[in-house]
């Protein structure tokens, strides 16, 4: 087979199945970018996201023999990464001694709050350096699942349907748990009021920079 037929995710995991190790390397290639990136975006730290991601792709060796090909690939891989995400943060919270905030059982509840119009993209706003800074670093304050659900729809800009995939939740859950984790960032941002801007939006209050940033 000639390299002009490594052209697939779906050809290469086949290969790699076979035995040639050249096609693992080239998915590596295809999604170092992309894993690094949400690494980044979860840890805010480079160290941090590098070792998060050569974890990931460490995983993705040990186990891509065994994919089945049940969601896409770069599906399948955002899951090892949150996953791998999850893990870091809990040996850091017993190094720190502290708890690792995980959801409860209240927020499986299906209820659902007003969902703003999921088409806008949120960093395609030209947002200055320091309003970027302030509202990343916001986002890692959120409790674990609540941040890789806010990078995950609103900076990675993955459907929801996809999300329910990578955790492996309900779709309802999926939104609920988003709706809250979004409320939870508007609070965070509220000090920020005049970074952002001083006119509220009439349906939530918060600066209107800030609305539209989330």
């Amino acid at each position: 087979m000639s390299i002009y037929d490594y052209s697939s995710d779906e050809v290469l995991i086949e290969r790699f199945k076979e035995g040639d190790e050249f096609a693992f390397d080239l998915l590596v290639r295809r999604y170092e970018q992309k894993v690094y990136q949400l690494a980044y975006r979860l840890t805010n730290n480079p160290d941090d996201a590098a070792d998060v991601a050569a974890e990931a792709f460490l995983r993705m060796y040990n186990s891509l023999k065994r994919f089945r090909g049940d969601a896409q690939l770069s599906t399948w891989l955002y899951r090892v990464v949150s996953n791998v995400f999850f893990d870091f943060r809990k040996r850091e919270a017993r190094h720190q001694h502290l708890p690792l905030e995980m959801p409860t059982e209240d927020d499986d509840e299906p209820y659902e709050l007003p969902i703003e119009d999921e088409s806008v993209d949120i960093m395609g706003h030209a947002l200055q350096q320091e309003q970027r800074r302030v509202l990343m670093e916001a986002i890692q304050q959120l409790p674990e699942y609540q941040r890789v659900m806010v990078v995950l729809f609103h900076i990675e800009e993955r459907p929801y349907e996809e999300i329910a995939q990578i955790l492996g939740l309900p779709l309802g859950t999926i939104k609920s748990r988003l709706n809250r984790a979004r409320n939870a960032l508007r609070q965070l941002l509220e000090p920020y009021r005049e970074l952002f801007g001083m006119e509220a939006s009439p349906m939530t209050g918060v600066p209107q920079e800030a609305s539209d940033a989330l």
